[in-house]
């Protein structure tokens, strides 16, 4: 899913200006979607981060993709992931902003992990949806028990997230979060978008605050 009826924006965080793609949906409730690692050419026009979009769109909700800082024709440079948490804590500034009362988080890869890591900041941020966590590359430990994990999506066949160590990661936890795992799928989600759409759009906890909207 391509751009083409968002609506392109800009917005601050610190003192940097972002760049971002805005649906606006029928819902007060809106999403942050965060993209893979911008050094291995992540941007907001990623065919997951799309996906995602997607998603939530047909849910009624508004979606905001944006480039962290150092990306495409937002301000800045790469920041090893401590930046880039203020990146998605001005996008929910922005959405607030907005009259949108109700804010989650959705990162796709290293998208997933500094979100992850900018829900625990903000008591505003309420859920977070991880897609493709690199487990392999990336400390998630931090997140164990965490209420706000709303979802786990991953590709059975993704190396970055390998079965061992997605199964060592939520032995840890008391209480699982919900778990996705789409079979043909890899870590770029070259087959199985499908399922990934569905994942998202079926999540129970999804459905009941569309409805409750």
């Amino acid at each position: 899913m391509e751009a083409g009826w968002a609506e392109k924006i800009r917005f601050s965080s610190e003192s940097l200006h972002l760049e971002g793609l805005l649906i606006r949906g029928r819902s007060p409730q809106a999403v942050v979607i965060s993209h893979p690692h911008p050094l291995y050419g992540g941007d907001m026009h990623n065919h997951v981060v799309g996906l995602a979009a997607e998603a939530f769109n047909d849910l009624g909700w508004s979606t905001l993709r944006f480039n962290f800082r150092g990306v495409g024709r937002s301000e800045g440079d790469f920041d090893q992931g401590i930046g880039e948490q203020e990146d998605v804590l001005a996008a929910m500034t922005f959405l607030l902003a907005l009259g949108l009362d109700h804010i989650i988080l959705a990162g796709y890869s290293f998208g997933a992990w500094v979100n992850a890591l900018a829900a625990q900041k903000e008591p505003q941020i309420r859920h977070s949806i991880l897609i493709a966590p690199p487990l392999a590359m990336m400390d998630f430990s931090f997140l164990k028990d965490d209420p706000k994990t709303a979802l786990i999506a991953v590709g059975g066949r993704d190396p970055f997230c390998p079965r061992d160590d997605l199964k060592k990661f939520l032995e840890a936890w008391s209480s699982p979060p919900p778990l996705k795992i789409i079979p043909e799928a890899d870590h770029f989600f070259s087959q199985g978008s499908a399922e990934l759409l569905s994942a998202i759009k079926d999540l129970p906890l999804l459905k009941k605050l569309s409805h409750e909207s």
